[in-house]
C-alpha cells in the first residue's frame, strides 16, 4: 500500500473533546497537553519534493519535556530523514489557547 496524501479524517468536536478529555485524565496537572507550529514551518515540510504528509513522532527532550516531532513523509510511506524535521513547537502549556472544550 502506498501514501497518496488523502490519509486522515475530520472528526467532529464532540469526538475530539472526548479524545482530549480521555488524554487529560492520564496526566498530571502542567503536563503537556499540545504543541503549536507555525505554518510557515509546516509548509518548510510539505513544499518538499515527493512530500506526501507528515508524520509526528513523540519524544522526549534532553530536559525531560515531551516534544512533538514532524517529518515529511513519501508516497512509499517512508520519513523524508534526508530532509526538514521540525520540532521546538511551543508547548502548552504554558501557551495555551483560552479554555475552549480541547483543552480544559
Amino acid at each position: 500500500m502506498s501514501f497518496n496524501g488523502k490519509e486522515g479524517s475530520e472528526i467532529t468536536l464532540a469526538e475530539a473533546s472526548t479524545w482530549t478529555s480521555n488524554y487529560r485524565k492520564t496526566i498530571t496537572t502542567g503536563d503537556t497537553l499540545a504543541h503549536f507550529v507555525g505554518k510557515n514551518q509546516l509548509m518548510k515540510i510539505l513544499n518538499q519534493e515527493d512530500c506526501v504528509g507528515v508524520r509526528h513522532y513523540y519524544g522526549i527532550d534532553d530536559e525531560g519535556a515531551k516534544v512533538l516531532i514532524a517529518v515529511g513523509v513519501t508516497s512509499n510511506e517512508n520519513d523524508m530523514t534526508s530532509g526538514v524535521i521540525i520540532d521546538r513547537m511551543i508547548a502548552c502549556p504554558p501557551r495555551c489557547s483560552t479554555r475552549n472544550s480541547l483543552n480544559s
